[in-house]
């Protein structure tokens, strides 16, 4: 995928030595934009193989308004298992278990599930209760009944809750835009793990674009993607290089079952990839 290449190499040509929370360092650049027409085919990544049921389990868990990892870690999705893992490996409770032994206590042990996998007010919340707002309720009624307002608009950053979140969400803010019965979406990133994160994040919000499209009668177009800080971690370096090497292979199409006509009705079933053909995986650590 050339747009998200270009990106890298950008980055990796132009960026600057920076400094983060994490302490592992980034070479980052500020502001920069991607466009994908969902005509040419379903963004997923070719140049490493992505992991779409990843994708699609965590994109449900949001529309659900979920902020506990038990439904991600019964469907065997362990991206979001780190942030909770470190919260009670600082806790008087921690015995010293594994990344491993703590997802299975997850898995096994409801309360145990509930004190520690929860993530608190995160993108899940916000989006089905922005202090008392569903956003998800009020997009899908704009959209059916005022597709030219400019205010289609769907945020997970609300500064009253940052304090309660395992993570303050990196993809922040969302807009929808019709023209000539075509859906379009913006989504602005305020920050960007290029190698783990991002290609996750394209796929996911070009998936969201085509679910909202097909509930609201509309064509899905163009998914816009706008990031602030977009960086790649300095033990990232060796693994984009490999992809940079890599020359990207013809992107796949996601088809949707049509018969669903209600966003919270979608279930993992009701997605069916066709002709990914994806170079190997490539490891990388996620930075905490």
């Amino acid at each position: 995928m050339k747009q998200y290449l270009d990106l890298a190499r950008h980055i990796m040509e132009k960026g600057e030595i920076k400094s983060d929370r994490t302490g592992t360092g980034t070479k980052s650049v500020f502001g920069y934009q991607m466009r994908f027409d969902l005509k040419d085919g379903f963004p997923l990544v070719t140049t490493k193989k992505t992991f779409l049921k990843g994708i699609i389990h965590e994109l449900l868990w949001f529309i659900k308004g979920d902020t506990n990892i038990k439904y991600l870690v019964d469907n065997n999705v362990g991206i979001w298992n780190e942030w909770p893992y470190k919260k009670y490996t600082q806790s008087s409770e921690f015995k010293g278990e594994t990344l491993k032994e703590f997802t299975e206590k997850i898995k096994v042990d409801k309360l145990f599930a509930d004190k520690w996998g929860d993530l608190g007010p995160v993108y899940g919340s916000q989006w089905r209760d922005f202090l008392g707002v569903d956003q998800i309720k009020y997009v899908i009624d704009q959209l059916k009944n005022n597709p030219d307002s400019r205010r289609i608009v769907l945020s997970a950053w609300n500064p009253a809750e940052l304090d309660k979140m395992t993570l303050p969400p990196c993809h922040t803010l969302i807009q929808f835009y019709v023209v000539n019965n075509k859906l379009s979406l913006q989504l602005y990133q305020r920050s960007g793990d290029v190698f783990l994160g991002v290609p996750f994040n394209i796929a996911s919000y070009a998936l969201f674009l085509m679910m909202v499209a097909q509930v609201t009668n509309l064509i899905p177009h163009e998914f816009i993607h706008t990031l602030g800080d977009a960086h790649i971690y300095s033990n990232h370096f060796d693994q984009i290089t490999l992809q940079l090497s890599r020359k990207p292979r013809r992107l796949p199409v996601l088809k949707l079952n049509p018969n669903v006509k209600r966003l919270e009705d979608f279930k993992f079933e009701d997605f069916e990839l066709i002709d990914y053909d994806p170079y190997p995986p490539i490891k990388g650590e996620v930075a905490v």
